[in-house]
């Protein structure tokens, strides 16, 4: 099915939320973490099932109650504790070297400073992070505290996007994000989140 893209697009898009919606329902209630905790949250979720991740993630701040205790942790024993994720020595040494820069320049690790910027420079701020692409700078700044309006495409949003023709079947999560960011510029955060849930 192609959808009529200008301007009617944003149009185009809520029909098909609320088509799924009706479909699937609501995802349930939203956690809205600091922005460090959906950081790591984001970094150790993808190709992971929620419920997974979600435990993985619980196990690390019970193991690491203070983000700095993870950069005195090896990547093996960072693994050991998300080892059911995906690829879990990948995110490991990517979530220990993020950590690590973010410490370099803030050490208490709080990210709201984000907040004062540009959505824009916050995820060109993210994403030179060890690890942070797309997906996870605009979930930091769109489900955490921040509530910056970033839409997130993961592999399922994309493949929605791509069948309903909003963007081209070749698309790529930035091309996609690029896209859909343009059709809904004057979307809020929560406009943007509850599309994805």
């Amino acid at each position: 099915m192609q959808m009529t893209l200008g301007f009617g697009a944003a149009d185009d898009i809520i029909w098909v939320r609320d088509r799924l919606k009706g479909l699937f329902g609501n995802a349930g209630p939203i956690v809205v973490r600091t922005p460090i905790g959906q950081l790591v949250k984001s970094t150790i979720s993808g190709r992971t099932r929620d419920e997974v991740s979600l435990e993985a993630y619980h196990r690390l701040i019970v193991a690491y109650p203070d983000w700095s205790h993870i950069l005195g942790a090896t990547t093996a024993q960072i693994e050991a504790i998300i080892g059911d994720v995906t690829f879990p020595d990948v995110k490991a040494r990517h979530l220990r070297d993020a950590l690590r820069a973010i410490a370099a320049c803030r050490p208490d690790f709080d990210l709201l400073f984000l907040g004062a910027q540009s959505v824009a420079a916050a995820l060109v701020w993210l994403e030179r992070l060890p690890g942070v692409g797309r997906k996870v700078s605009a979930s930091t700044v769109n489900f955490s505290t921040l509530r910056m309006p970033a839409f997130v495409v993961d592999t399922h949003i994309l493949r929605i996007l791509r069948r309903f023709g909003f963007v081209r079947s070749k698309a790529d999560t930035r091309n996609a994000y690029d896209a859909t960011m343009e059709m809904m510029n004057d979307w809020s955060a929560a406009d943007l989140r509850n599309s994805t849930y």
